[in-house]
């Protein structure tokens, strides 16, 4: 979480010297965002109503275990941080 609010705070930071300068900014306008978080939480409507309509109950947990992780993906751990320097040494995580 820490990793997001580092990342709001540097975009906000660079939104107000844009400001200062004039200069509009490079980023998609909100209604593309909003498009964006549209398409995300859509995706989960799909195994929501598979699992409604096989009569399985939608728990907290399910929510939690099969939706968030894909709407708001794997936050960073920091567990890489000091080995990405290192030669030969290769990452331990795994793409999906």
């Amino acid at each position: 979480m820490k990793m997001y609010l580092l990342s709001l705070g540097a975009g906000l930071l660079v939104g107000v010297i844009y400001s200062l300068l004039n200069v509009r900014s490079p980023a998609p306008p909100v209604i593309a965002l909003v498009g964006l978080l549209g398409i995300l939480v859509g995706e989960q409507a799909v195994p929501l109503v598979k699992r409604l309509l096989s009569g399985n109950p939608v728990t907290v947990s399910w929510f939690h275990s099969r939706c968030v992780p894909h709407v708001f993906g794997e936050l960073p751990s920091g567990a890489d941080h000091g080995h990405a320097a290192v030669p030969g040494r290769t990452s331990t995580r795994e793409i999906s």
